[in-house]
């Protein structure tokens, strides 16, 4: 369009631009702003193409809007913006005028665009504040469109000139006049005005022509300042013409001033006439004048008299003041080697001119302030030009006691001084540096004074560690200054601030001053700056002050703060300023809190340039700090702690180090400290702007993120350390900044988007901490204000406005501390609606660390509940955080879901849902589950009959939209938590409570949404945690077919009939869910055989599913008959049918054992679409695969090898779930039960070692001492007992029965006394020689034990060499931190400095050849007991032995320690035996596995221990376990098993050879074990006949075996071995 239609196009840009103008769009905010602009540029790019159309366009506009009619103070407001808006466009578009306009363009600017620009000049009204900005602007259009138009504005001009010589005096109009002061005027274009005026100036009128003589004064200044070349060079080469003009004008203007006043007000442009005259200059500077120039000589004369104060006139005097003060600043504009003259005659005025206007006793006034102000001014930098080392004025403006103008204006002289365009030969403002200290104090003084007078507190410092000289709080202000006074130290404040931005060495200068000193004033001035910025009262100052600490933040002006000390100077101070600023803002006590963010993140990029340019300087620095330990599963600090950064720092004192010594290097941190809390602090000041309503806050927080990274970046570049140990949640902040880039959608889509990069911090910090804890703080008021509205309102004839809403912009919270709330403004609420999301978002992060309590490769600690150490099954529930933040939001949160505020009650419900169902973070998840579930228990009272309310009601109904909505999220990490707490309970009271809500519409629709969330729930089974999983699906089924039979066919209603189907069609597609692989589970205790239950179970599903297809069938014929309408009804139908065949298909698929014999027969129906329906079941059925091997005779006994299979399952880390879970449940009461089991199984499946393994590395790892390893009655003890005592019986009676019976039987040992303790010797015995006989006996023993390692079995090296390794190779990533930065290598070597073998060896005779020492007997070694005199002999042999074993020496008992050189004498004899069976396992086929052969009685009492502890396992799993680490959940498979198996006590004997056996006896393993029945051919041979089966024990407490002697072949069998048991024949 551009290109084919110029005009159009144009004309369409300038109809957007004004489209979007404040006085047509409204309020400004932040996407209007950028698309302003945007349009503006757009205009100014067009205009140098298109000049005429642009700038036609942009006066239309204009003009319309200056007649518009407009009402109120915000219209008003639209309208100022909307003029500033448009005249700066027009401004910048004539700046960029072509050469090329055409003359007609000319015309079109005077006739349409000067008037509207005059008509801002001229209509300036004083006071207003808007009119001044206006003119301003307007003037600044006129300048440039007098660039390139000159002609048409001075054809105005003379145009008026002409018509000021023709009116009366009363009718004449000089504001035509006045625009000599703003136009564009150079050489040429002075002349021209100069002729002009000289040719019409007698024929003006009075008030005419005293219109010229001030425009004409002050276009001069417009040339002199816009083009000093020319002024300069008009000295360096006079111009006749220019020259011939002046003294022309000046003779006119000197015959005008006839009286005293017409003097007063022409002498400042005669002053001017006459400098542009430089011969003349030079000509009365002499002796001898002519005639035609003494007039000007007389007019000096009278200037220096007037001046001195001798013209007899003030008038005069303050009119000779002005035109001094010209004098001088023109005299500036020439090089002194031009013309010499004029310097001299400034010279000879201006001391007077000094004493005139800077006498503190008498200061100079006319009564205009403003304009003494700019004089003294013009006469301070003037001065300075002249002469820069005559300072004396200086010193009189810097005196304390000085009025407070002439501090204002040497301030103000000194900004103009640095700001203005310098020539070459004006001095520098390095001159005044010097000075420095002075002004640092009358920043401080003044600043006080300020804040003072505007009631605030006073200037506070942020580090009492900083040594001032000049204390703040040493000034004298008695009283609070009045309001003027305060109005006038906001000026002088305003102006210094502004110095310090303009060139901040000129504060900064600290010359002869050591660092501390240095650093100190630094401090102060930095300090003073960042006080200024949260001022609400001082809106100017403060973003001035922000200006000016982000020059102070640029790389030349750091350095400045402390030479001596750069890198330590800036961490603290710059630290402090950011912890103060962000301190601010968290509190929201800023005004245009947005602006001073954007501004913060200025000062970021400052900061990371100064470390980039500094980061090898910067090793000094102590970044210990700043570290996060960032392993394993949480985030901690790893050096100082909070109260140690507190007390480290404060007192400390800045010094330069010598020689880089590390003491001095960590006293010159000092700053350090505050860095950590500055960094802290501004995460959460970052943090909480995520949640501000106002999308530009958001955007600017985010993008901070990425100067928090770059941080980060740079330092661990120069530490050669992870990025993360800075920041810990990195990666998630460079997530932030990135989406800050992107354009958003909206409010809403922005905030999903940052919800969900807060779910996805993983690392608590002392940042995100303060900032949940915080917001919640907020979140809390803002809660109670909303819900108690409209009762909070302000008293009658107050205006309760919003909180968020400010005098400037809508930046501060509205929760900042009023106590009120306007919920009309909808921002309110949103904050609110963005708080709620914020909190549920991050509020995972922020629960308490748990620390893990084991490694992946191993199950939480055995033992009982209360004595385990870490163990997570305490941790399941998160009843114990109830006081916890976190616990009481989401309580809180539970409670608004019902909330029935009139007002917003229904926003706050929807908002809840959705926020706690889409954006939780999955971390909360267990604790939501868990209180959902304890409130929704509530709802039943103590007999279960439902509490039925509307509040209830209404309480389900949300629960169940929330836990759908987090279903039907797959939120990132949700898989993890989900099964973190079961919703078993929660689920089925749900149900329980909407069964009875009755057939109503709603309670219908309740209905069909809770079946919808079964089946989503069942979707998600894998990620959910189910402790009995088969009960609780067979009773959700039984409830939810319940809602099927009780709502078919039963409405009349239509619409009601439709929602019915619904609830039809959803429960079934629930059930159909639920029965996927579902083994039936009758009700426990009804009397009844369980398949004969089971059976008549299946019948009830299955007669229901039958009558639901064939009421589909009859209602598809009607409907088929009707048509219209009913064709909808049709199609549900058709949908209900199919789900219900794929329900028929489940349930026959899981249970074909107890199904098949009810559903066969309908193959057979009479009824045609009955077989068909068959026939489809029959087919879905063998597509799903059914197993009919389930059909077989031997059903059980594979179902109970599956379950074997199942406990034995090893994952890929070696990890035991099931097993491990079992073991972490069991009573301790059946630990000896439990160890038998295991070992048996295990051993069976060649998986023993990996059974000890684990179990050996918990009780290793759990172990307090060496000493306290395998002593204690745990499971892991048991274990290891059974195992020596299956496995080592042959080797101890091989071992010790000969040597026993040589002590007993041997002559030599018959009278042999072994009693060493003298308080137990009889009189005749001698306590040498029993101790010769203990040690003679013991020695013989000793030798015999460890000269038997070739005859030690292999499954006890094993046993041994699984208790070494898990001993010495406890895994690294168990450690501490601590321990991880010291390069810890093992666990227990940490903690047990003892050889590791003696583990072993401890162990090996405590458990197993000590109890058969003491304990021949019951060990079965000997047939009878020993007499006591052996027994005790061997009880003190075994201390002994003991005690060589555990590596130490006796203390304790006195009449032991003769032995202790025996002892000592054995350790390396002892530990080279430990290490020969321990060093190497065999491998596991070349073992025997004595235990290959599994009685019925250990899978039966695993059956039963399973059963037994079902639930505790599938809660400790849920807690415990990676979902992903083993495949498909292990617990899932168990559950299934056993509800196919069903409990233990409906197992019929006669069902299987499997039976019950005395699950407490182990004899029958030890028996085949000790006889080494398995390796036997007739064993063998026996064990595949099938013909024996256990049952039970005979009186003896034997074993009894039952035979089937039905079998011929029996008759042949003859046995060759012992057997101690009972056989009874069973036919």
């Amino acid at each position: 369009m551009a290109a084919h239609k110029p005009v159009e196009w144009v004309q369409a840009v300038v109809n957007r631009f004004d489209e979007q103008l404040p006085i047509k769009a409204g309020q400004q905010n932040t996407h209007t702003k950028v698309s302003t602009e945007h349009n503006k540029e757009c205009l100014i790019n067009i205009s140098k193409y298109k000049f005429s159309l642009v700038i036609s366009g942009l006066t239309n506009i204009l003009k319309n809007v200056n007649n518009m009619r407009i009402f109120g103070e915000t219209a008003e407001k639209n309208l100022y913006l909307s003029q500033l808006i448009i005249l700066d466009t027009l401004e910048k578009c004539l700046a960029g005028q072509p050469k090329d306009t055409m003359r007609l363009d000319e015309t079109m600017l005077v006739k349409q665009l000067l008037p509207e620009i005059c008509h801002f000049i001229h209509t300036y009204r004083e006071g207003n504040q808007h009119a001044a900005e206006l003119r301003n602007s307007a003037s600044g259009v006129l300048f440039s469109l007098s660039c390139n138009n000159f002609n048409a504005v001075f054809s105005r001009i003379s145009t008026r000139l002409q018509e000021l010589t023709v009116c009366s005096e009363d009718n004449a109009d000089v504001h035509d006049i006045e625009l000599l002061q703003y136009i564009s005027v150079d050489c040429s274009k002075l002349k021209r005005l100069l002729q002009e005026t000289v040719f019409k100036f007698k024929a003006l009128k009075k008030v005419a022509q005293l219109a010229v003589i001030n425009s004409l004064e002050k276009a001069f200044w417009n040339w002199v300042e816009n083009y000093p070349d020319e002024f300069t060079k008009l000295y360096q080469t006079p111009q006749t013409d220019m020259a011939d003009c002046a003294e022309k004008l000046f003779d006119l203007v000197d015959g005008f001033a006839e009286s005293t006043k017409r003097k007063a007000a022409v002498w400042p442009l005669q002053i001017i006439l006459l400098v542009l005259c430089p011969e003349i200059i030079q000509d009365i500077a002499k002796d001898v004048v002519e005639e035609t120039k003494m007039n000007k000589k007389l007019f000096l004369d009278n200037l220096r008299k007037a001046l001195a104060g001798h013209g007899g006139s003030r008038q005069l005097t303050e009119s000779a003041a002005i035109a001094c003060v010209k004098l001088c600043k023109a005299s500036t504009y020439i090089n002194w080697e031009d013309n010499s003259v004029i310097f001299l005659l400034v010279q000879s005025m201006v001391v007077d001119l000094k004493n005139l206007l800077f006498n503190p006793s008498k200061p100079f006034s006319r009564g205009n302030q403003n304009a003494d102000v700019d004089l003294m001014i013009d006469c301070l930098v003037s001065c300075f030009r002249i002469n820069p080392h005559n300072n004396q004025h200086f010193k009189i403006c810097l005196a304390q006691n000085s009025p407070s103008t002439f501090h204002y204006v040497l301030v103000n002289s000194l900004h103009r001084i640095i700001t203005n365009s310098a020539l070459d030969w004006w001095p520098r403002i390095d001159a005044v540096y010097c000075h420095a200290m002075e002004l640092r104090s009358m920043f401080s003084e003044t600043l006080h004074k300020a804040i003072q007078g505007c009631g605030a507190h006073p200037a506070i410092r942020m580090t009492p560690s900083l040594t001032f000289k000049e204390k703040m709080t040493s000034l004298k202000f008695k009283e609070k200054p009045t309001d003027l006074e305060t109005r006038s130290y906001k000026f002088l404040l305003l102006s210094l601030v502004k110095l310090i931005h303009a060139d901040p060495k000129l504060l900064l200068c600290n010359p002869r001053k050591q660092g501390p000193e240095t650093q100190g004033s630094t401090a102060e001035l930095i300090t003073g700056l960042v006080q200024l910025v949260p001022q609400s009262s001082m809106p100017d100052i403060a973003q001035e002050a922000m200006e000016a600490l982000l020059v102070l933040h640029q790389l030349d002006s750091i350095d400045l703060w402390n030479p001596d000390a750069p890198i330590e100077t800036f961490w603290e101070i710059s630290s402090q300023m950011l912890f103060y600023i962000c301190k601010k803002l968290t509190s929201h006590q800023m005004l245009s809190s947005t602006e001073i963010l954007k501004w913060l993140r200025e000062i970021l990029i400052c900061r990371n340039k100064f470390l980039l340019k500094n980061k090898q300087s910067d090793r000094s620095s102590c970044h210990f700090l700043f570290l996060y330990d960032v392993s394993g599963g949480g985030t901690s600090q790893i050096s100082l702690d909070h109260e140690e950064m507190m007390r480290c720092a404060p007192g400390a004192t800045l010094r330069k180090g010598k020689g880089n010594s590390s003491m001095e290097s960590t006293a010159a941190c000092s700053g350090t400290p505050i860095c950590r809390q500055a960094q802290t602090k501004l995460e959460v000041a970052l943090y909480m702007f995520l949640w501000s309503p106002d999308i530009e806050a958001v955007l600017v927080a985010m993008s901070c993120f990425r100067h928090l990274c770059e941080e980060a970046d740079i330092r661990c570049g120069v530490d050669e350390v992870s990025v993360h140990n800075f920041l810990p949640n990195y990666n998630t902040f460079m997530e932030f900044a990135s989406v800050s880039n992107m354009m958003s959608t909206g409010r809403a889509a922005l905030q999903k988007r940052v919800m969900a990069l807060l779910r996805r911090i993983e690392h608590p910090t002392a940042g995100n901490t303060e900032a949940w804890e915080d917001t919640h703080a907020k979140w809390e008021q803002a809660t109670k204000l909303i819900l108690n509205y409209p009762k909070t309102k302000m008293e009658d004839g107050q205006v309760a406005e919003s909180l968020h809403k400010t005098i400037v912009k809508r930046r501060m919270s509205h929760v900042s501390g009023g106590g009120s709330i306007d919920l009309s403004d909808t921002d309110s609420l949103q904050e609110w609606i963005n708080m709620t999301g914020f909190l549920c978002a991050l509020g995972g992060v922020c629960l308490q660390h748990r620390s893990t309590a084991g490694l992946a490769t191993y199950s939480p600690p055995m033992g009982p509940v209360s004595e385990r150490k870490g163990s997570m099954i305490s941790m399941v529930s998160t009843e114990g955080n109830a006081e916890t933040p976190v616990s009481k939001f989401i309580d809180r949160l539970l409670t608004l879901m019902v909330c029935n505020h009139e007002k917003v009650g229904l926003q706050i419900r929807t908002n809840i849902k959705d926020l706690v169902g889409l954006e939780l973070s999955p971390a909360l998840y267990p604790m939501l589950f868990n209180k959902l579930k304890n409130t929704i228990s509530k709802f039943f009272d103590s007999q279960g009959q439902v509490l039925l309310t509307e509040t209830n009601t209404q309480f389900v109904e949300q629960t169940i939209a929330i836990m759908k909505n987090l279903l039907d999220n797959h939120t990132e990490g949700s898989s993890e938590h989900l099964g973190q707490a079961s919703i078993e309970t929660m689920m089925l009271n749900l149900v329980r409570y909407v069964r009875v809500l009755g057939n109503l519409v709603h309670a219908i629709q309740i209905k069909t949404k809770l079946c919808q969330l079964v089946e989503v729930m069942m979707e998600r089974r894998d990620d959910l945690s189910f402790c009995q999983e088969m009960k609780f699906r067979n009773k959700m089924v039984e409830y939810l077919t319940d809602w099927v039979m009780g709502t078919s066919n039963q409405a009349t209603d239509e619409d009601v009939k439709c929602l019915t189907r619904d609830l039809d069609q959803a429960s079934m597609e629930a059930v159909v869910s639920l029965l996927a692989g579902l083994p039936l589970q009758p009700e426990e205790g009804d009397g009844v055989e369980l398949m004969e239950a089971k059976s008549q179970l299946f019948l009830k599903y299955f007669t229901l599913f039958m009558n639901l297809l064939n009421d589909c069938s009859e209602v598809e014929d009607e409907s088929a008959q009707t048509g219209g309408r009913k064709r909808g009804m049709s199609r549900r139908l058709a949908s209900l049918r199919h789900c219900t065949v794929l329900a028929m298909s489940n349930l026959l698929n899981a249970n074909v054992d107890s199904g098949l014999m009810h559903s066969i027969g309908l193959g057979y129906h009479k009824d045609l679409q009955t077989r068909a329906t068959f026939m489809e079941v029959l087919t879905k059925i063998l597509q799903q695969g059914t197993e009919f091997d389930t059909l077989a005779e031997t059903v059980l006994a594979d179902r109970f090898e599956r379950l074997v299979e199942l406990v034995t399952m090893m994952g890929d880390q070696g990890e035991l779930p099931i097993a491990m879970a079992l073991a972490n449940v069991v009573p301790c009461s059946q630990w000896d039960e439990l160890a038998r089991v295991l070992v048996t199984l295990f051993d069976s499946r060649h998986l023993l070692y990996q059974l000890l393994w684990n179990m050996f590395s918990k009780e290793v790892e759990l172990a307090d001492s060496m000493q306290t390893l395998f002593r204690g009655n745990s499971l892991a003890s048991k274990i290891m007992t059974f195992c020596f005592k299956v496995y080592g019986a042959t080797y101890l009676q091989k071992l010790l029965e000969p040597l026993l019976r040589t002590v007993i039987t041997s002559s030599e040992w018959q009278h042999v006394s072994f009693e060493v303790d003298p308080t137990r010797l009889e009189a005749t015995e001698s306590l040498e020689e029993n101790q010769r006989s203990l040690l003679q006996m013991t020695e013989k023993f000793f030798h015999a034990i460890i000269n038997s390692s070739s005859e030690f079995p292999p499954q006890l090296r094993s046993v041994c060499h699984c208790l070494y390794q898990a001993t010495c190779h406890s895994l690294l990533n168990k450690a501490t931190v601590k321990e991880k930065k010291e390069n810890k290598k093992s666990v227990v070597s940490q903690r047990f400095p003892q050889n590791s073998i003696g583990a072993v060896g401890s162990a090996m005779f405590l458990r197993f050849i000590n109890p058969a020492i003491v304990s021949p007997y019951e060990a079965g070694i000997l047939d009878k007991k020993p007499p006591p005199r052996i027994e005790r002999g061997l009880k003190l042999m075994s201390k002994i032995l003991q005690s060589i074993a555990n590596h130490v020496l006796f203390t304790k008992e006195e009449h032991m320690r003769p032995f202790n050189d025996f002892v000592k004498s054995n350790f390396d004899a002892a530990r080279r035996f430990f290490l020969d069976i321990a060093s190497d396992c065999p491998a596991s086929d070349t073992v025997n596995h004595s235990l290959s052969f599994i009685s019925d009685g250990n899978v039966l009492a695993l059956h039963r221990l399973l059963w037994n502890n079902q639930e505790k396992i599938g809660q400790y799993l849920s807690s415990n376990r990676d979902h992903k680490a083993v495949g498909r959940r292990p617990f899932d498979k168990m559950a299934t098993l056993l509800a196919y198996l069903g409990p233990p006590e409906h197992k019929p004997v006669a069902d299987t050879h499997w039976s019950s056996l005395n699950l407490t006896s182990s004899k029958f393993e030890e028996f085949m074990t000790r006889h080494q029945v398995h390796e036997k051919e007739e064993f063998k041979a026996l064990k595949t006949l099938n013909i024996f089966y256990q049952a039970g024990t005979s009186k003896a407490g034997n074993p009894v075996f039952y035979y089937i002697a039905r079998r011929e072949f029996l008759r042949s069998f003859v046995f060759n071995f012992p057997l101690d048991c009972s056989i009874s024949p069973r036919y």
